[in-house]
């Protein structure tokens, strides 16, 4: 689904203009990457939680010059769902092997 579905099915849902849900879901992306840029966790109850996590420092391989490379330690964003979230698509998404 990509951002401009979401901006349609929340707008038909709740009834409020395009242009409103596109603000709001774009003042939620700056909140939650300005959050993270400071260090802080975002968690929203019953969804799950945007978090950094610290990547350690690692030796890759530059396969076309044939070299080692080191890789700094480093964060991502990452994101972990709640229990319920996790649970509800266990529930209701079949497993498929050769997806």
């Amino acid at each position: 689904m990509t951002k401009a579905e979401i901006v349609n099915k929340i707008s038909i849902e709740v009834g409020i203009e395009k242009e409103q849900v596109l603000k709001v879901i774009d003042s939620f992306t700056v909140i939650v990457k300005s959050t993270l840029i400071s260090g802080n966790d975002v968690t929203l109850r019953g969804f799950g939680t945007f978090m950094n996590k610290l990547r350690a420092k690692k030796i890759g391989r530059n396969i076309s010059k044939d070299i080692s490379v080191v890789i700094p330690a480093h964060c991502i964003p990452s994101f972990k769902p709640s229990k319920d979230f996790i649970e509800s698509v266990k529930k209701y998404v079949p497993y498929y092997k050769n997806k």
